[in-house]
């Protein structure tokens, strides 16, 4: 990995050709840039290099091919994918600048060119991180490599590396706080990240700790919290732009992240190692982070209020239990069934004191919330809910447009009903797992204001990858980011 990823402001370093595969066995289409140097032809027309998709190919020290598979189907989640394999390619050889020949294909227009620079300098800048701070004197693994600058042959496409950069770099704050472990991540953490991210953006920032949450009515919060000796707290990021467009002037979206430092699942332990992991729990909240801090360095001209309910769910003498009846912000009473469906308890204090307080525009949820929706859908993509077409129009656009791929899942007034409780107005969750991952929006709803347009990403089974995957490898993905700027870009 590199400790720095920047655009130059010259061509220099290693020459990048990019090559399309051709059909059929066939040997690979040759840009000019490849016919005009002998090395290159030896390359292509011995059959060594048959440009795959993030296939390289060095050739001496000047040159390196670069494979972007078929002309058919090209679009910017495979180059996305081809930057991270670029990435890890040109770690290998420490590369410090890279200069991307015939990037003038890359689009018919300005618009494709800087789509496609961008997913290429996302992965470049994804496939090369890797969670390195607590590296300890046994590590065997390589330090950082200083520094890779980026430069292309057409303006459009240099556009978009420096906007993928800034974008990715905030995936991997994400990323970062994800992966950070339960004895350094607790709330007091959080808030103190919260505050270096707002003053490095000029951003307002304020904390509510667990005294005010209590006299503020925040009954879900300070309970789930309460047996911890890290006690909860909420987080509010504020970007307000210096400058807004016509459009702009009255918008206001608000962003909310689950952010449960850890979670042992409380008295409702989680079992058979089922809390290994759990210091993911946060990474909702970890994407508000990451999206709060790209808004700012990207300048983006919409008003954006970030929320972090944070909290650790841990067990002790103070802590909340398994039939107990607390009372939220906006005074709904709940029962509590299950202490390991406590995401949805800090949620919804965050979205009702959101709805009272800031009175938004819109509102966008986040959380590693139910495991039924990995059920459901797997790890393809997220399911989401959405109360109005506008928002929901947004959010399918920005999946596609970012390849954080998301599935609309009913929330009918029988789901509301569903999450009834005999001695309480509603209860956390119900015993019976009958649509487990729609009762997470269903209890979250009744803490929305109906007229305000609401959508809920529960990311459970995209927040982290068990396996390999092309572009960010195992561990923490920072899911969510790209889609929230995306979203917000759409609103300019």
């Amino acid at each position: 990995m590199y400790r720095n990823i920047s655009l130059s402001s010259k061509s220099q370093g290693l020459i990048l050709v990019p090559i399309h595969a051709a059909a059929d066995g066939q040997a690979p289409r040759w840009p000019k840039s490849a016919r005009a140097h002998a090395g290159c032809q030896d390359a292509l027309g011995s059959g060594t290099f048959m440009a795959e998709a993030g296939a390289t190919f060095t050739v001496g020290t000047t040159h390196m091919l670069v494979g972007l598979g078929p002309v058919e189907g090209f679009s910017t989640d495979r180059m996305r994918t081809v930057g991270a394999k670029v990435g890890r390619a040109l770690v290998k050889i420490s590369a410090s600048a890279i200069t991307m020949h015939d990037a003038s294909s890359w689009g018919i227009d300005a618009a494709s060119k800087r789509a496609m620079g961008g997913a290429f300098a996302e992965g470049i800048s994804l496939g090369t991180w890797r969670f390195d701070e607590l590296d300890g004197s046994a590590t065997k693994r390589d330090a950082r490599k200083a520094k890779l600058t980026l430069w292309a042959d057409d303006a459009a496409v240099r556009e978009g590396f420096a906007h993928g950069l800034i974008i990715a770099d905030g995936v991997n704050t994400a990323r970062r706080i994800g992966a950070t472990p339960p004895n350094i991540a607790h709330p007091a953490w959080i808030a103190a990240e919260s505050k270096k991210i707002a003053r490095n953006g000029k951003m307002k920032v304020r904390v509510i700790d667990y005294a005010q949450a209590r006299k503020l009515g925040m009954g879900g919060l300070t309970a789930v919290g309460q047996g911890s000796a890290i006690k909860p707290c909420l987080v509010i990021l504020e970007w307000i732009p210096r400058k807004t467009s016509t459009r702009n002037k009255s918008d206001h979206l608000v962003l909310v992240g689950k952010t449960v430092t850890y979670d042992t699942g409380g008295y409702s332990l989680k079992v058979n190692n089922g809390m290994k992991g759990m210091k993911y729990d946060k990474c909702g909240g970890a994407a508000v982070m990451g999206a709060m801090q790209t808004i700012a360095a990207l300048n983006l001209q919409t008003r954006v209020t970030g929320i972090l309910a944070v909290a650790e769910n841990m067990v002790s003498n103070d802590s909340y239990r398994p039939d107990d009846i607390i009372k939220l912000h906006n005074g709904v009473t709940v029962e509590v069934t299950n202490t390991d469906a406590e995401g949805r308890l800090v949620l919804a204090d965050a979205l009702s004191w959101a709805c009272d307080t800031i009175k938004p525009t819109a509102i966008v949820d986040i959380a590693t919330l139910t495991g039924g929706v990995g059920v459901a859908l797997g790890h393809f993509c997220a399911g989401y809910f959405c109360n109005q077409p506008d928002l929901m129009k947004q959010v399918e656009e920005s999946a596609t447009s970012t390849g954080e791929l998301v599935w609309r899942l009913p929330l009918w007034p029988a789901h509301q009903e569903f999450m009834r409780s005999q001695h309480a107005d509603i209860i956390n969750s119900n015993p019976l797992r009958s649509a487990h991952p729609i009762q997470g929006a269903a209890f979250l709803s009744f803490f929305v204001k109906s007229e305000i347009p609401w959508a809920h990403l529960d990311i459970a089974s995209m927040a982290t990858a068990e396996s390999n995957n092309e572009v960010t490898g195992a561990g923490p993905t920072g899911w969510g980011v790209r889609l929230l700027i995306d979203l917000i870009e759409q609103r300019r």
